[in-house]
């Protein structure tokens, strides 16, 4: 099967296994929050986060909060999710930048977001997908395994994946492929080993038809 038409298909199979899934699984109330929580997320399950940050977000109620809060406190507060240290000093960091080049609003276009401490593409774009509803393309760890398995992308690098399902996704899908896929790899194509008997696209899947 050529590529463009098991594309196709396999945006079908999403739309209608999954045809409202538009969910952040991070919870927030303030856009500054959503950036909070996904710099925490790095090598962290969501769940976990969301534990993390229903205590955080009460102890630091603002972006002003943040940028002053002690840095071994703020560690402590993290830490449960890992890569403490560097995640707390991050996000000090992130919210004193936002304050003093940003006035306290969250920018929109990638370049300016990938400026902020801890802040790298994905963080980037899922800021973009959830605060301003711009169309990117969000790899998490599911994107990069299932689009792999798909036959989407032959690279690793969650970069030149990124860039290789913008040539071939289109555009009017990124924002909704990320949701999807991730409800699919929670479900179903799951690490290590894929619930195969239980999926709805292993007719036009190269990984579990080699």
């Amino acid at each position: 099967m050529r590529k463009p038409e098991r594309i196709k298909m396999v945006l079908a199979a999403l739309n209608e296994r999954y045809p409202e899934e538009t969910v952040c699984y991070l919870n927030y109330s303030q856009p500054h929050e959503l950036l909070i929580a996904t710099i925490l997320s790095a090598q962290c399950t969501d769940d976990r986060v969301n534990i993390v940050t229903a205590e955080l977000f009460k102890k630091y109620p603002t972006l002003e909060a943040f940028a002053e809060a002690d840095l071994s406190q703020m560690e402590q507060d993290v830490k449960s999710t890992g890569f403490y240290r560097n995640k707390a000093k991050n996000i000090i960091a992130c919210a004193q930048m936002l304050l003093a080049d940003f006035g306290g609003e969250l920018p929109s276009e990638v370049e300016e977001l990938t400026k902020l401490a801890g802040v790298g593409r994905k963080t980037a774009n899922v800021v973009r997908c959830h605060i301003f509803g711009l169309p990117s393309v969000v790899v998490d760890t599911h994107v990069m395994r299932i689009s792999a398995r798909l036959g989407l992308t032959r690279n690793t690098d969650p970069v030149k994946i990124e860039f290789d399902l913008m040539k071939c996704l289109p555009k009017s899908t990124w924002i909704r492929y990320n949701h999807q896929i991730i409800a699919f790899g929670r479900e179903i194509c799951k690490a290590p080993k894929a619930k195969c008997s239980l999926c709805f696209m292993t007719e036009f899947c190269p990984s579990y038809n080699k």
